[in-house]
């Protein structure tokens, strides 16, 4: 179990990652504004073991979901009619300061969301920020540092390329496709600690993927759910899939 705490949001006035930007322009002879974010694109890898006939994932603390599920528990602003029911109430007695610094606090930590709150499944998946490296190459290297299979760049197959966020973002990210066994295993996987990963490798049966992949209680990206789709749409003659 995560145990996340010490939590403090700041403005965020510089980053290797993201850069805020507002572009302005005429559409149609109307004048507009946007604010996006300039990232990096990314490649992501559906990788399946042919040994024991899994789907290979990858699970971790998201603080971007974390944080998005946490202001979604917040307490939801009073209505009109409850405003006014309130008023009507009697007044309740005054709590003096030290008690209500308390109470305050207590309040806040409690619409705190467990840590599994911003626990997410993904592809194996990672930053195109290596100039010199091709997609594929970086590929590589995402599923030999997260999930420990050596595979070779002659393995893997694109699948496709899309854009996501594109309404903020806009980045593009590369989707392939990487049969393993056994015989690839290295290492465990998990990442780059010294990066800030911490990375679990996560088995999921192939009989089980599509009922995975729609179950709305286990909280994944929509790279899943598509790739889920395309290996039984595209390899289901191969692993005799019904």
């Amino acid at each position: 179990m995560e145990q996340i705490n010490n939590i403090k949001v700041v403005p965020c006035t510089s980053s290797n990652y993201l850069r805020p930007f507002r572009v302005h322009y005429n559409q149609n002879g109307t004048k507009k504004s946007w604010d996006f974010m300039q990232t990096h694109d990314s490649v992501s890898v559906l990788i399946f073991n042919t040994t024991s006939h899994c789907f290979i994932l990858v699970k971790q603390f998201r603080p971007a979901v974390y944080m998005s599920e946490w202001e979604r528990s917040k307490p939801k602003p009073l209505q009109p009619a409850e405003e006014e029911s309130l008023e009507a109430a009697p007044a309740e007695p005054k709590v003096p300061e030290e008690d209500k610094a308390g109470e305050t606090s207590k309040v806040t930590s409690s619409h705190q969301p467990p840590a599994s709150a911003g626990v997410t499944y993904e592809l194996c998946a990672g930053l195109v920020d290596k100039p010199n490296l091709s997609l594929e190459e970086i590929a590589r290297q995402e599923v030999l540092e997260e999930c420990g299979y050596d595979v070779p760049v002659a393995k893997l197959r694109k699948i496709t390329s899309y854009r996501s966020g594109v309404g903020v973002t806009g980045s593009k990210q590369t989707m392939f496709y990487a049969e393993v066994s056994e015989e690839n295993r290295v290492g465990e996987g998990g990442g780059k600690p010294q990066e800030g990963e911490l990375i679990e490798v996560v088995k999921v049966p192939l009989h089980e993927a599509m009922t995975f992949a729609f179950d709305e209680s286990i909280p994944k990206t929509m790279g899943v759910i598509f790739s889920f789709i395309w290996f039984h749409s595209n390899m289901s003659p191969k692993y005799k899939i019904s």
